[in-house]
């Protein structure tokens, strides 16, 4: 039996949520997001709990109770609170400023890097090293944290680089240590 996939999901007042045509959508303050259900799992309304439920013999229907219970809670979180990431520049002169629909990073290349924010994401920035990104859709947030990420990940010697606020690097020790 799945510890995740059996536990209910309070859905609060001001949140819709319908199912139709193997599609569970999910309407609330914020905004509203959609998702596509395996055949395999079945979702339940009654009373402002949603139940997900599935054929518990099978490990993998097991597993699917699991993920699709995962996904309908971050749906129903991020239509009523939202999500949001941090990000920190740290290197000298690294900055960042948001223009438009565009991120423009100044990360230690010869020029600037555009980084086009995508439909659903906000971007605030603070005291030009920090990012702030938020958005309802959790998945779409975390990879839009990572591909920004990925423009100058950290680097192991001297901690340069744009990093997660909860990110600690290991440092190496370099050439120095081994004389």
């Amino acid at each position: 039996m799945s510890r995740i996939g059996s536990k209910p999901i309070q859905i609060p007042e001001k949140v819709e949520v319908s199912i139709t045509d193997g599609s569970i959508s999910v309407k609330g303050p914020l905004g509203s997001l959609e998702q596509r259900l395996h055949p395999a799992v079945d979702i339940n309304i009654k009373d402002g709990i949603l139940n997900v439920s599935t054929d518990l013999n099978d490990r993998k229907k097991v597993a699917l109770q699991g993920l699709f219970r995962a996904l309908t809670a971050n749906m129903v979180t991020g239509v009523t609170k939202g999500f949001d990431k941090t990000l920190n520049l740290v290197g000298i002169g690294y900055r960042a400023e948001v223009k438009g629909n565009s991120l423009i990073l100044n990360v230690g290349y010869s020029n600037p890097v555009d980084f086009k924010i995508p439909q659903g994401i906000s971007v605030k920035v603070e005291k030009n090293t920090q990012l702030t990104l938020s958005g309802i859709d959790k998945a779409l947030l975390g990879e839009t944290a990572a591909r920004v990420r990925k423009t100058r990940p950290p680097e192991p010697y001297k901690g340069k680089g744009i990093m997660y606020s909860d990110e600690r690097i290991i440092k190496k020790a370099g050439k120095a240590a081994a004389k």
